[in-house]
């Protein structure tokens, strides 16, 4: 059982698991060249992946977008990200999915009215994956410039590879957790979704 195994060696499985997913080593190739702050390729198409070759699905199935997150704190305006946004819409053309960037210095700005509750200005971009609904969801990889990966998991990969959904009551409320789990069981009816903390 891959979640089983030493740290070191989940790594070496995770990006042997990820490599199977060709659009997101594309993703993670094309990023790199966009010298963005602080970025790492993120949430679901990560997990996904890895759910999906746990389960012996197709690496891509089910998987709705790539997202890239950066971290600018010298310029939160919208103008900033949207440039970077459309450098990024050039740098992904002919990529056969929807790659989303966002600067997480600016999530605090939107939050609150997207999902209800306050949002503290993020230090970074692993303190912005450190709030996700779920810890599995905590999961970040990049391309450093020698070619190495390197993995953000503040909560370690055996949830990941157990096909376990646990929530982590950081930031986002619990209706976000539950939906998106929902989603996700509908999708990967294998998992084992924990309940929110009482």
């Amino acid at each position: 059982m891959i979640g089983r195994l030493p740290l070191d060696e989940q790594l070496d499985v995770l990006q042997t698991v990820l490599s199977r997913n060709e659009i997101l080593t594309d993703v993670l190739a094309r990023t790199a060249t966009l010298d963005l702050p602080g970025w790492y390729v993120t949430a679901g198409c990560l997990f996904q992946t890895v759910w999906n070759v746990v389960t012996d699905k197709p690496p891509t199935s089910g998987i709705k977008d790539y997202d890239v997150f950066y971290f600018d704190s010298s310029d939160v305006s919208w103008e900033a990200e949207d440039a970077v946004i459309k450098a990024g819409q050039e740098a992904f053309d002919g990529v056969p999915a929807e790659v989303e960037i966002r600067n997480e210095a600016r999530v605090h700005l939107w939050y609150e009215e997207k999902f209800g509750v306050s949002c503290a200005p993020h230090e970074s971009t692993e303190s912005a994956i450190d709030s996700f609904a779920a810890t599995t969801c905590c999961l970040g990889v990049r391309l450093e410039p020698d070619g190495r990966w390197r993995v953000y998991a503040p909560h370690g990969l055996s949830d990941v590879f157990n096909l376990v959904v646990r929530p982590n009551p950081a930031l986002a409320p619990q209706a976000v957790y539950e939906a998106k789990a929902l989603r996700w069981r509908s999708q990967w009816p294998e998992l084992s979704v924990l309940p929110w903390p009482s």
